[in-house]
């Protein structure tokens, strides 16, 4: 496998910058994904790893290498695109080994890499069907099938699940996650879904606009938020957000001035904002609960629609004070609450985060 690194990349088309100087290290065997909003640049920035599209400026490095005027052909990498891209007229013992005959692979050694992939993928009983008499998931394992049998350095995905139903796309994260392990290869996944990447990656890159916005594991992003656009986009429900004013600080913590009158002590550390200055809150719904009596940092929500899913219950709604923005609540079990209720909500101190009211919304 290798490794690969990103030295301050950027691309241009005509007078448009899309990707604004990039920094990224991918180790060896690791499972990197992009993620991020559509028009982002995930697919951009991969297609320039592969070979694809010609990087404006900056270096693009596979196991120390320079490879930007290094053909597509000749870099040892592998994609694997949204579409299958599968000959309709082969069989998938055809599609997997077509790559191999053009280079003259000798038959026996195309023989033992598809015989080999096909088994992986568990695609050994369906090696003389058409693509037409596949499943889409089994398509999908063609499709990787015919990297694998390439033996490539790197691993590169382009939204590979898209087209696949909700049930399908669960399945084949797993199998894909499954595959990476048993090979220990080094991946680079793109997906605009954040559950993707929270279930699948090692490490996650998250785009806005051409730029990384933070770098980490699922994890680091999901419980250490660095700004606002972070924090809203990882995790699903998403995170809630409130305005709150600096009501005064201590060593160790900031007492904020909840929507609806309401104060909550948060603990923090370093510099603290001076009195008065204006922040954003952010909590995500499992931390929301539905206040009991003598219960600190409540604030009012005016519930405008409940999903019952038996096992938890997710109500929507909006605080008082707070703008038009809906505020989620995942509460466990079940409840007795319903649209037009209007419910003090707790949050829970330990699990909020502080962010800068301003167009950056870096945490504090």
């Amino acid at each position: 496998m290798a490794t690969l690194q990103l030295r301050q990349i950027q691309k241009d088309f005509d007078a448009t910058r899309v990707i604004h100087g990039v920094d990224l290290a991918v180790a060896d065997g690791e499972f990197v994904v992009f993620v991020g909003p559509s028009g982002c640049g995930k697919s951009t920035l991969l297609r320039m790893i592969c070979g694809l599209e010609q990087a404006t400026s900056g270096d693009i490095m596979i196991d120390g290498v320079r490879v930007n005027d290094v053909s597509a052909a000749d870099r040892g990498l592998a994609m694997v695109f949204q579409s299958y891209a599968l000959y309709p007229h082969m069989t998938v013992r055809q599609n997997m080994s077509f790559g191999l005959e053009n280079i003259g692979t000798p038959a026996a050694e195309i023989d033992a890499k598809v015989g080999g992939a096909a088994k992986l993928l568990r695609l050994d009983a369906l090696l003389d069907r058409r693509p037409t008499q596949l499943s889409g998931g089994q398509r999908q394992r063609v499709a990787i099938g015919r990297a694998i049998v390439r033996e490539p350095r790197i691993f590169l995905f382009d939204e590979p699940l898209s087209n696949l139903d909700a049930e399908l796309r669960v399945s084949m994260r797993g199998e894909i996650t499954s595959l990476h392990k048993r090979l220990a290869a080094t991946m680079v996944y793109v997906t605009h879904d954040q559950v993707e990447a929270m279930t699948m990656a090692d490490k996650i890159v998250v785009l806005r606009a051409g730029r990384v916005e933070q770098v980490g594991t699922p994890l680091d992003l999901y419980n250490h938020p660095a700004n606002v656009f972070v924090a809203g986009f990882i995790g699903s429900p998403q995170m809630n957000f409130l305005p709150v004013t600096v009501a005064g600080t201590m060593p160790g913590s900031i007492t904020v001035r909840l929507p609806g009158g309401g104060a909550l002590t948060v603990a923090r550390d370093g510099t603290m904002p001076a009195g008065g200055t204006a922040l954003v809150l952010g909590i995500r719904p499992e931390h929301l609960r539905i206040a009991t009596d003598g219960a600190s940092g409540i604030v009012p929500l005016a519930v405008e629609q409940v999903e019952h899913l038996g096992g938890h219950s997710l109500v929507y709604g909006t605080v008082a004070g707070a703008g038009s923005a809906r505020t989620t609540a995942h509460i466990d079990g079940q409840t007795t609450v319903r649209a037009g209720d209007t419910v003090n909500v707790a949050l829970t101190a330990a699990a909020c985060h502080l962010f800068a009211a301003d167009e950056a919304g870096l945490a504090l």
